[in-house]
């Protein structure tokens, strides 16, 4: 990733090039619980560019918490028809698009695309290695204690858990959870959750409990106070971190940052936003919205080198894509070429 030497230009959907636009549901396995609501299914938005000979697509998951909803976001990718007909490339694009769910589908359609008509790969692309496995947190949905106690310890194959916090009663969550996989690695996510005057206990009690990595404990925006307080684990930015630009500001309250590629507005942006907080001195999470294997597969491209990875969103449906990124033994693997890249 680092010294990936992406650039904007180059590549791109030629003159005629069509676009298609699809929704669809892919239900998840149970119920997905996190501190702001629950989720039955995941709704995303597909982008597929075709020059008339090959295609290329892109995933993305509009997100309510980032004003952003499935019509919106199709509006958004309609409003790039033209552009696409008469020739788009990923610098017009983002001149085009703000950084978000729409611009990521698009973003990552047009490396698919390009990959396929230089039958190449996208990593080749990017000036970036062959891709390699990397390990990925599975994450626990928000519940009570002794539920969370026991889905961490039937899902202990895993060698990363991810928890997902949700302010009041997450003393006994990570305790419980720490007692039933005391030998699991464990990271945290509060979505937000926590109140200003709770946050130094509940870090010191997510430190006894072997947690090693808090994300974003207070509400974006009102998180001033985690510059001004020790912090006895790293804490990661997740809802205060979108792109590149957005980091500088976070340095001194935060020790990581999540890269998404559904905040940044895509691959494209994702790689730069990693390179940039590396530079300023900020650890490395690679995340991602519950979806299929074909939005997780251009994120394992800035995964490569991350301290903290977490792509487990196929894990978490009742079904994936044909064919579909492979997990085993916590890790998950390169895409195939007839997913994506």
């Amino acid at each position: 990733m680092a010294g990936s030497g992406v650039e904007l230009n180059g590549w791109g959907a030629p003159p005629g090039s069509r676009l298609e636009i699809r929704v669809e549901r892919w239900p998840i396995r149970g119920q997905f619980n996190i501190a702001r609501g629950s989720k039955r299914e995941a709704v995303v938005v597909v982008a597929e560019i075709g020059d008339g000979i090959h295609k290329g697509r892109g995933e993305c998951l509009p997100y309510a918490r980032y004003g952003e909803s499935v019509e919106g976001v199709v509006a958004s990718i309609e409003g790039c028809r033209q552009a696409i007909a008469s020739g788009l490339d990923r610098a017009t694009l983002a001149r085009l698009l703000p950084p978000g769910a729409a611009r990521n589908a698009l973003d990552c359609a047009l490396w698919d695309l390009a990959a396929k008509q230089s039958g190449s790969s996208v990593a080749a692309l990017a000036n970036l290695p062959p891709l390699h496995e990397v390990p990925t947190a599975f994450t626990i949905s928000l519940g009570a204690p002794e539920t969370m106690a026991t889905q961490a310890k039937a899902a202990s194959q895993h060698p990363l858990l991810k928890l997902k916090l949700g302010g009041a009663g997450d003393v006994e969550r990570l305790a419980a959870v720490c007692a039933a996989v005391p030998h699991t690695r464990l990271i945290a996510d509060a979505n937000e959750a926590w109140q200003p005057h709770e946050t130094e206990s509940l870090l010191a009690a997510a430190l006894d409990a072997g947690i090693e990595l808090v994300e974003q404990p207070l509400l974006a925006g009102e998180d001033a106070l985690l510059a001004e307080i020790t912090h006895p684990l790293p804490i990661c930015a997740d809802e205060s971190a979108h792109d590149g630009a957005s980091l500088e500001a976070l340095a001194e309250r935060y020790d990581a940052v999540n890269v998404k590629l559904d905040k940044t507005g895509g691959l494209t942006e994702a790689l730069l936003t990693a390179e940039r907080a590396k530079a300023l001195g900020l650890k490395v999470m690679v995340g991602s919205m519950v979806a299929t294997s074909l939005a997780m597969a251009p994120a394992l491209l800035v995964a490569q080198d991350a301290d903290w990875v977490d792509l487990d969103g196929p894990l978490l449906l009742e079904r994936d894509r044909e064919p579909g990124l492979a997990y085993e033994a916590g890790s998950v693997f390169p895409p195939p070429p007839d997913l994506w890249g």
